[in-house]
């Protein structure tokens, strides 16, 4: 499939999901394993950052309760979300959003002090090119975060990937290193992060068999992978693609 006919798929179900309200929930189901991987890097007021698969924003607008004197940039490849995200943001001058996709940020290079993707990742039509790019607008020295519910260690969420109507890359947390190694990116590590969230006596929903398979992937964990630009760094020529 054409990468284009890809992101058209993409901005037109995460439109639909806009439509439907979903964007607002995200906060709701990620906080729980979303602020121990802010926790772990340590936000400072002055940062510039851009959160990649924004959605409706509440990522954006949390980070912004840090970074307070610098830019906040959510960047989403639907409209609809970008739409939403702005609206709920109204009055702060130092958070913006834009339409784009990770393959093609819409950004100068080495601008951003951090970079950080939750729940986007394995949607990207192409991971390793997603990882040039966000190496590209990185500042040597500062650092990329990627923190995802679906991967390939946690058996748990497999059955997502027949059930979300858009193409998905279930990979472990090896290949993502690997993808951040080939990207540039150095001092790459990763690590899981349990969901505390207390799981319900019956489940009735769509991604899981039952209660217990929902406890067991969210004491499986979110996994959170990182790296940071070195200096004097330069993107790599491509080697490494996921198809």
């Amino acid at each position: 499939m054409p990468e284009t006919v890809k992101h058209d798929h993409l901005r037109e179900e995460f439109n639909r999901w806009a439509e439907a309200g979903r964007g607002q929930g995200m906060e709701h189901d990620h906080l729980p394993v979303v602020l121990p991987a802010l926790a772990l890097m340590d936000l400072q007021p002055d940062e510039n950052v851009l959160d990649v698969g924004c959605g409706s924003g509440w990522l954006s607008r949390l980070i912004a309760q840090r970074v307070t004197q610098g830019r906040v940039v959510g960047m989403d490849i639907s409209d609809e979300m970008v739409r939403q995200a702005r609206k709920a943001s109204g009055g702060l001058e130092h958070v913006m959003f834009v339409l784009g996709s990770v393959d093609e940020i819409p950004w100068d290079a080495q601008f951003f002090t951090r970079v950080i993707s939750v729940e986007s990742a394995y949607y990207w039509p192409d991971p390793a090119k997603g990882l040039r790019e966000i190496f590209r607008v990185l500042r040597e020295g500062c650092s990329a975060w990627i923190l995802i519910n679906y991967y390939r260690d946690n058996p748990h969420c497999h059955q997502w990937g027949a059930k979300l109507p858009v193409p998905t890359h279930l990979l472990s947390a090896e290949q993502w290193a690997a993808l951040f190694r080939a990207a540039g990116f150095a001092e790459v590590a990763h690590r899981r992060i349990p969901d505390p969230t207390p799981t319900p006596d019956v489940y009735s929903g769509r991604w899981f068999r039952d209660a217990a398979e929902l406890a067991a992937f969210r004491a499986e964990g979110a996994l959170l992978v990182h790296g940071t630009k070195p200096a004097g760094a330069s993107p790599p020529e491509p080697k490494l693609r996921v198809l």
